[in-house]
Parts: C-alpha cells; structure tokens; sequence
C-alpha cells in the first residue's frame, strides 16, 4: 500500500484561505525577500495543491497587491487608534507619525511591498487603493487642522504633508533597513522615544 504523504509543518487545515495566504506571502518575503515569494511556494507551505491559491489570486502580482491593501488598512487603523481621544491639533499629528514609525517596524514585510518600487506593477483592487489613499488623506488633514489652528488655515497643507511624511517615511525605512545603531533602540517604547524626538525638530 502506498504509504501517505504527510503535509508540511504548519499546513493549512481549514478556514479562510486567502488570509492564510497573505499571512504566509509575508512569511516568505522575510525569510527569502521578495524574489522568492510565488504562489506555488505559499501553497506548498499551507499544503494545498498548487492550484488552490488560484482561487484566490489571478498571479503572484494579485497577491502582492492585496498584500499592500492589508498593509495600508492596518496603517490606517493604527493611525486611528493612535489619535483617538488626542483632541491637540499638534499632538494628533504626532500620534499619526509615531502609529506610522511603530507600524513599519511591527510589519516589515507589508511596510516594503506598500512603497516598493514594484508597486506600479501591481494588481490591487478598488477597497486597496481607497486604503492607500485614505491613509494619505489622514495625514492631510492632520495636517490642515494644525495650519488651521495655527491661523495658516488658508495655507495648502500638500508641502507641509510631504515634508511631514517625508521625515517619519524615512525614519521607518532607516528602521527597517536596519541602519540606526541598536543602542538606540533598546527597552519598551524606544521606536516611540526616537520618533517623538526626531519629530520636535520638524516643529523648529
């Protein structure tokens, strides 16, 4: 009789299955990058055919680009979280660009493939585009709202978002990339501590 083959460690049973595959392509694309991501790889790993993730993503650009749509509803819901009861103008801002910071840290892998340079080439559906830009817009009128309080309410709040975004975006990456000494980044809320002090230059 022929003996059964066993599935992977950590195969996929039952439930959803396209969430298991988003979970599992961001599992890749920190332990390969993303030239290793595929389909096939995230099937093999969840020990479903080969065929299963089809149902699910057209291609492996599908399911980068609902990877990025996961990645900005889950920005914009730190965000939130972070500025919720903040009634400070300044102070709301500021929560935003630490959520951000913090969020690109405890997700790396989404914080890549959401301004990777491959975004273009990406299939992301209307509700992921409608995140991005919901993101984006929550910065803007994060940003309105301190002009407006500072009587500059007539000012345009694009410069002013771009340079604030500017400034934690590249923060983030230098995190993620690894290229800010570990002796500023040690004990609880270090990724907060060196927003907060980074931002009161932006305030100068």
């Amino acid at each position: 009789m022929a003996q059964r083959r066993k599935k992977p460690t950590g195969a996929y049973h039952h439930g959803d299955l396209r969430a298991a595959l988003l979970t599992t392509a961001a599992a890749v694309i920190r332990e390969r990058g993303l030239h290793g991501l595929s389909l096939r790889e995230c099937a093999r790993r969840l020990g479903v055919s080969h065929a299963a993730p089809y149902r699910h993503f057209g291609d492996k650009a599908a399911l980068l680009g609902a990877l990025i749509g996961e990645g900005f509803r889950g920005l914009l819901a730190a965000g939130h979280a972070a500025m919720e009861g903040v009634a400070d103008p300044e102070a709301r801002l500021h929560a935003y660009g630490v959520a951000y910071v913090q969020y690109a840290v405890d997700a790396p892998e989404h914080f890549r493939v959401m301004f990777g340079a491959e975004l273009e080439e990406k299939v992301m559906e209307p509700a992921d585009t409608a995140a991005a830009d919901e993101a984006f817009e929550l910065l803007r009128t994060s940003v309105a709202a301190l002009l407006a309080a500072e009587g500059r309410g007539d000012e345009d709040p694009l410069p002013g978002t771009l340079a604030y975004w500017s400034l934690v975006h590249g923060l983030a990456t230098l995190l993620v990339d690894g290229r800010i000494p570990a002796e500023h980044l040690a004990g609880e809320g270090a990724v907060e501590r060196l927003t907060r002090g980074v931002l009161e230059h932006w305030e100068r």
